[in-house]
């Protein structure tokens, strides 16, 4: 089995959450939001570095929260870029694994699980994602054209790739000044290869709006009556 590099990305300042800190640092069950993404990646072998990608400003109060827990797998924080293509493209020069797995701090449900599963898809590039269950039509002011639902997935995180290929693409769609919102479809446009897609979960929220608070809430205490049961 292969050995992967992680990068976290935890960008985030909370505009949308209305808050004064980065929304990675809210509490959930009493930790931050991004420690209980640490945590299970704390129990995967394969799993030999983290790289956290975060402000500036914020490295300090991140490094320091970090050692409050102990984690035997060792983390790295660096400052990220001024966009999410920006800060991926820094994580991925500073890991060392020729696999990389991607992730956001503000999706604290991913399971131990789901991480394995990812590491376990023969294919080098794979991604989670789950069906749409509303329809979905092209236009912004006024109707353009119809979308089919069944063709369409919603693109969830944590993904993996061959860390070079990703590099390069990352290095092509900065040449090119081309922007991406996530990594799958920027993978796609320069290698038109396949990217395997497992069965993304609903439980894996992002945590962006004060109502993904409150969820959140929610699953985390049905979580803990399931492990009680």
């Amino acid at each position: 089995m292969q050995d992967y590099s992680f990068i976290l990305l935890s960008g985030g300042v909370g505009k949308r959450m209305q808050l004064d800190i980065p929304k990675q640092f809210l509490l959930l069950a009493g930790k931050p939001i991004f420690i209980h993404v640490l945590e299970k990646l704390d129990t995967i072998q394969e799993i030999k570095e983290v790289i956290i990608l975060c402000p500036d400003k914020f490295i300090v109060q991140t490094e320091s929260i970090i050692q409050n827990y102990g984690f035997s797998t060792p983390i790295i924080c660096i400052e990220g870029g001024e966009s999410r293509q920006e800060s991926v493209y820094k994580g991925l020069g500073k890991a060392v694994h020729e696999q990389v797995i991607i992730h956001e701090a503000v999706r604290p449900f991913v399971s131990v699980e789901e991480l394995k599963e990812l590491i376990y898809c023969t294919n080098e590039s794979a991604i989670f994602g789950s069906d749409i269950p509303f329809t979905v039509l092209q236009g912004k002011n006024v109707v353009e054209g119809n979308l089919k639902r069944d063709r369409l997935i919603n693109v969830q995180l944590p993904h993996k790739y061959n860390r070079k290929k990703l590099l390069y693409a990352h290095a092509c769609a900065r040449d090119e000044e081309l922007s991406f919102t996530e990594d799958a479809s920027l993978y796609f446009h320069y290698y038109k290869t396949e990217i395997t897609v497992l069965k993304g979960s609903e439980y894996n929220i992002k945590i962006t709006k004060p109502i993904d608070r409150k969820i959140a809430e929610a699953i985390y205490k049905e979580s803990i009556v399931k492990e009680r049961s």
